[in-house]
């Protein structure tokens, strides 16, 4: 697999290169250099195969050249103990519950692959590495938990004081070890700042092995990619060529970024349908042409809460910086508090299902699309559940007046002992802190 910034100013790297790079030296972001494209044909092998056995086909093409077949099947075999589960809501909606791993959240499919292949490297190679992460919410708990003691390898996870639920700050910082967690002060803009200036920074790579574990890593966004084959090719019809919608809650755009990534590979989706919060830069530069990136703003659909989605520059480059081009297979809308917890209500009592609030707001965007009269609406769609609705217990109490129960094990967590050392939102007092490190 061979890896290009978006910038065009970095060499082509390897898979290997790019994962522990993180960003590219021009500043860019990595994509791939090409694309492979699965037929008709593996497509419908792709829908009879377990989870374990569609990674790995999927997977195959781009890191043959860097990974035996043994050595990538015991990656994925250490990496996902867990699914995504296709739930049916109704003849025409059905959800993709990316909850299911060992922190509850869509990251732990980009995560535990991510960094059992950084093992798999670090052991062949004896290499130190810290990687600096940071999170609005689930990436942190992901990432931690991916990344565990895993050895010569250090995580310093960067989040906004008082941004992120309790539940998600105590899952991150508990574990300790070699999970060190900065509680900044600040917004997560600022967090996300912090991480990209470290990265430009020539003193600090000059004597420290940087990476990162953000969906700005090429690493994490290529098996996120895989979870879409799953859940579209249960829907899909082949033989009536049935394209589906896809709707996605979108705050930093990596996991519709890996979305795109799928639709390069064939997988037959007709639209996207990136799903936003009060933090509406994207559906605004889809209806102007201009790119207004801001300071975020706070909501309960907190892991979404960015204002300059890094990802973004991803999907511009994949479609040239047109934005025609781009509104063709992307569409996008904002959705308030407000009718979130509406949307919540509603979806619980038309069908039992219990939603957290990032769900929410894609199910009612998918609703908004299908009555917004556009031509090219696919007849179903899929919506994507990036997390379950347990780690927001207090936004689902008031929506539904109960709280949904937890696995014992992150109830556990929640009396366990934070660790996490204050930062202000300077760069030299980061940079202070790295040097200590």
């Amino acid at each position: 697999m061979q890896c290009k910034s978006t910038r065009d100013q970095s060499p082509v790297v390897s898979f290997r290169k790019a994962l522990f790079n993180g960003q590219a030296p021009d500043g860019g972001l990595y994509m791939p250099v090409m694309f492979p494209r699965f037929d008709a044909g593996d497509l419908r092998d792709f829908a009879s195969l377990d989870y374990r056995d569609l990674v790995f086909r999927v997977l195959t093409p781009w890191l043959k050249d860097e990974l035996q077949a043994q050595e990538l099947q015991q990656i994925i075999e250490k990496a996902y103990s867990f699914a995504p589960n296709v739930e049916p809501l109704n003849d025409r909606t059905s959800i993709l519950e990316l909850f299911h791993g060992p922190t509850l959240s869509f990251k732990d499919f980009g995560a535990q692959f991510m960094a059992k292949s950084m093992g798999f490297f670090m052991q062949r190679e004896n290499q130190e590495l810290t990687i600096l992460t940071a999170t609005s919410g689930d990436t942190g708990s992901a990432v931690a938990h991916a990344y565990h003691n895993v050895k010569g390898i250090r995580i310093v996870l960067l989040y906004p004081s008082g941004q992120v639920s309790k539940l998600q700050e105590k899952q991150f910082t508990t574990l300790g070890d070699n999970i060190v967690a900065l509680e900044v002060d600040g917004t997560f803009d600022d967090c996300q700042a912090l991480v990209k200036t470290a990265f430009r920074d020539p003193d600090l790579n000059a004597k420290k092995s940087l990476s990162s574990a953000n969906s700005i890593n090429i690493g994490r966004l290529l098996p996120q990619s895989i979870y879409y084959f799953k859940g579209v090719l249960e829907l899909y019809d082949a033989e009536h060529s049935d394209a589906i919608d896809v709707c996605v809650p979108s705050g930093n755009f990596g996991n519709l970024c890996a979305g795109l990534f799928a639709a390069q590979m064939g997988c037959p989706v007709n639209r996207f349908i990136a799903a936003v919060n009060a933090n509406a830069v994207v559906p605004e530069y889809l209806k102007s042409g201009e790119y207004k990136p801001r300071a975020s703003v706070r909501t309960l659909s907190n892991a979404m809460d960015v204002g300059n989605p890094s990802n973004w520059e991803r999907i511009r480059y994949l479609f040239n910086g047109e934005v025609e081009q781009i509104a063709s297979r992307i569409g996008s809308t904002s959705v308030n508090d407000a009718s979130t917890l509406q949307t919540m209500q509603q979806i619980y009592a038309d069908y039992g299902y219990i939603a957290d609030p990032h769900t929410s707001v894609a199910l009612e965007a998918l609703q908004r699309s299908r009555s917004s009269g556009l031509s090219g609406i696919a007849d179903r769609a899929i919506v994507l559940s990036t997390a379950h609705p347990g780690k927001f217990r207090q936004t689902v109490s008031r929506a539904l007046e109960f709280e949904p129960q937890l696995p014992p094990a992150l109830e556990r967590c929640l009396n366990m002992d934070k660790k996490a050392q204050p930062l202000d939102n300077r760069f030299d007092a980061f940079k202070d802190f790295l040097w200590t490190l």
